[in-house]
C-alpha cells in the first residue's frame, strides 16, 4: 500500500474512532439533580494531570453509580482509542481505571485493554501501516529485526523481556511487530503478560488517587529497577533453551 494511502485509510480510522468519542462524551446519561449540578461544568477529555484526573474521576463516580454500563463503554472505548493510535497517556487510564474500579476489578480489566489495544495497533499496522513504517523508521526496524532472528528458538520469552523492561517503546513495538514477522497470539500474550506488572503500580496508585500528589511518585528509581530485574529474569528460559538446543547439535 502506498504511503499516501496508508496515511489516508489510517486517518479516516483515526476520524471514525475519535466520532465515536465525542458521541459519547456529549451524550451522557441523566444524574440525579443534586449531582447534576455539581457536574454540569465538567468537560470529558482525557486527562493530562493528576488535577484533571481526579476531576475526572470524581464525575465518572457519580455517574458510575448510576449509570454502570455507560461508564464502562466510555472508559473501555477511550483506553482501546488510546492504545490502537499509540497515544500517549496510558498511565492516566491505569490510574483512572484504579480509582473508578478498585484494584482487583480494573487490573483484570486494563490487562486486557491493553494487550486488545495492543493488538488493534498491530493489525492497522498490518494492514496499512508497512510502507509509512519502514519509510520513516527502516533504520530502527532493522536491528530490532536481527534481534528477533536471533531469538526465533525462544522468541516469546524475549518479547516478554521487551514489555517487561521499563525503557522499551511500547508504541514501536506495536507497529513494527507485524512487519518484522511477529505471530499475532505470541504478540497478544507478550502483551498481556510483560505489561501486567507495569499496569498493577499504576492502577494500585490510582486506587488511593487522593493521596497521590505527583507522577513521579507511581514509577520511582526502585519500581524501574524492579521492572528491569522481572525483565532479566524473562530472558534466562530463553538461554537455557538455546544452551540446551546447541549442546544437543555437538552431541
Amino acid at each position: 500500500m502506498a504511503v499516501v494511502t496508508a496515511i489516508c485509510t489510517v486517518g479516516l480510522a483515526f476520524a471514525v474512532a475519535t466520532s465515536w468519542l465525542y458521541l459519547l462524551s456529549i451524550n451522557l446519561p441523566s444524574l440525579p439533580e443534586n449531582l447534576h449540578l455539581q457536574n454540569e461544568s465538567i468537560e470529558l477529555k482525557f486527562p493530562t494531570n493528576l488535577d484533571d484526573l481526579t476531576d475526572m474521576a470524581e464525575v465518572l463516580q457519580d455517574y458510575k453509580a448510576n449509570h454502570f454500563g455507560y461508564v464502562m463503554l466510555l472508559f473501555c472505548s477511550a483506553y482501546l482509542y488510546k492504545q490502537t493510535f499509540a497515544i500517549p497517556g496510558s498511565v492516566f487510564m491505569n490510574l483512572l481505571g484504579g480509582a473508578l474500579f478498585g484494584i482487583w476489578y480494573a487490573f483484570p480489566l486494563c490487562c486486557v485493554l491493553t494487550a486488545t489495544g495492543a493488538s488493534l495497533c498491530y493489525l492497522l499496522s498490518h494492514l496499512c501501516g508497512r510502507a509509512v513504517v519502514m519509510k520513516y523508521f527502516s533504520q530502527r526496524i532493522q536491528p530490532l529485526q536481527k534481534k528477533v532472528e536471533d531469538n526465533l528458538d525462544s522468541l516469546f520469552f524475549f518479547l516478554l523481556f521487551l514489555r517487561l523492561f521499563p525503557m522499551s517503546p511500547n508504541w514501536f513495538l506495536n507497529i513494527s511487530s507485524p512487519i518484522i514477522g511477529i505471530p499475532p497470539l505470541q504478540f497478544f500474550l507478550s502483551v498481556l503478560i510483560g505489561l501486567m506488572p507495569y499496569n498493577f503500580i499504576c492502577i494500585q496508585t490510582g486506587s488511593i488517587l487522593s493521596s497521590v500528589t505527583s507522577l513521579n511518585e507511581i514509577v520511582t528509581t526502585g519500581v524501574m529497577l524492579r521492572l528491569a530485574g522481572m525483565a532479566l529474569v524473562a530472558l534466562l528460559p530463553g538461554l537455557v533453551f538455546r544452551k540446551y538446543k546447541r549442546r544437543m547439535k555437538r552431541d
